[in-house]
C-alpha cells in the first residue's frame, strides 16, 4: 500500500486508493466544491482543506481555472506523529465539522512550500532514514497547519472533552486489552462514559465507529498468536475469550478473510 501522495489533479482526491490516507490540499487559484458530511463546501484561492479519508468527500466540481496541491500519507502514520497533547485529536472534531481553513497569504506561502518539500523528498527511498524523513517534514506541515486552525477554532485547543475521550479510548487499545475485551460496553465503563456517548463521540471525532476501532486493533493480536505455532487454534480461542471455536473461525472469516486453519497454512514455506 503506497503511503505518500501527491497530484495537483482536484478530482481524484477522493479515489479509493487514498482510503487510508488524511489528505492537506491547497487552492492555488480559481474555485470549486465538494460535498462532505452532508455539506457543501466552496473553495477558492487559499483555502486549505484537510480531510481523513478523503474518499469521503462527495460531488467533486472544479470551475474553469482552478488549481491545487495536494499531498496525502497514510492516517495512522500521521497520527503517530503527533505529540502527547489533545489537540490533534479535538482539531479533528473540528475539521470533521468544517475541513476548510482559509489562510492568509503569509500562511499559504508557508503551506506550499511544505507541500513542495514533501513532493521533492517523497520518491527519496533509498535514502536510509526515508521514512524519519518524511515524518519530519510531514510534522512541520502539521505544525504551520496548528497555526491557523488554531486562530479559527481558538476554543476547541486542548480542552475539548471529547477529545480526551477519544485518546483514553485508543490508550485503552493500545494496551492489548482487546485480547479479551471487545464489547462496546466494556470500553465505555472504563471511561465512565454511556455506550451511546463513547460511540457517536468517537464515529464524530474519526468518521469511524468504535468497533471497527477494536477490530483493527483485535486482528493485529490475532495475527501475531496465529504467527505462533507454540499455540493451537482451541488455546488461541481460549485465550483471546471466544465464546466458541466456531465463533472464533467465523471472527478470522470475517476479518482475515480466512479461517484460522487456512491462514496458518499461508504461512508454512511451499515445496518447489
Amino acid at each position: 500500500m503506497k503511503q505518500f501522495h501527491y497530484s495537483t489533479d482536484f478530482l481524484a482526491m477522493n479515489t479509493p486508493e487514498l482510503s487510508h490516507t488524511c489528505m492537506h490540499l491547497l487552492c492555488t487559484a480559481g474555485e470549486g466544491s465538494l460535498v462532505f458530511n452532508e455539506r457543501c463546501y466552496h473553495i477558492e484561492k487559499n483555502d486549505l482543506v484537510v480531510m481523513p479519508y478523503p474518499n469521503r468527500a462527495k460531488n467533486l466540481a472544479a470551475a474553469p481555472g482552478m488549481e491545487v496541491e495536494w499531498f496525502a500519507a497514510d492516517y495512522k502514520f500521521l497520527q503517530s506523529l503527533l505529540p502527547p497533547n489533545n489537540y490533534g485529536i479535538g482539531g479533528a472534531v473540528s475539521l470533521n465539522q468544517n475541513p476548510v481553513i482559509k489562510l492568509s497569504d503569509r500562511y499559504a506561502e508557508i503551506l506550499l512550500t511544505d507541500l513542495h518539500h514533501l513532493r521533492d523528498r517523497m520518491g527519496d527511498t533509498q535514502h536510509l532514514f526515508h521514512r524519519e524523513l518524511m515524518g519530519s517534514l510531514c510534522l512541520t506541515m502539521m505544525y504551520d497547519i496548528f497555526e491557523p486552525h488554531a486562530q479559527r477554532d481558538p476554543t476547541e485547543i486542548h480542552s475539548d472533552r471529547t477529545a480526551f475521550i477519544v485518546k483514553q479510548f485508543l490508550a485503552l487499545l493500545d494496551t492489548g486489552i482487546c485480547r479479551t475485551e471487545r464489547e462496546v460496553r466494556y470500553f465505555a465503563q472504563r471511561l465512565n462514559v454511556s455506550p451511546k456517548y463513547l460511540s457517536a463521540t468517537v464515529k464524530r471525532v474519526t468518521g469511524h465507529s468504535v468497533s471497527s476501532f477494536i477490530n483493527r486493533a483485535t486482528v493485529s493480536v490475532l495475527k501475531k498468536m496465529l504467527d505462533d505455532e507454540r499455540f493451537s487454534l482451541t488455546q488461541i480461542a481460549d485465550q483471546m475469550n471466544f465464546t466458541t471455536l466456531s465463533y472464533f473461525s467465523r471472527y478470522c472469516q470475517k476479518h482475515l478473510g480466512v479461517a484460522p486453519s487456512d491462514y496458518r497454512r499461508s504461512l508454512q514455506p511451499r515445496d518447489l
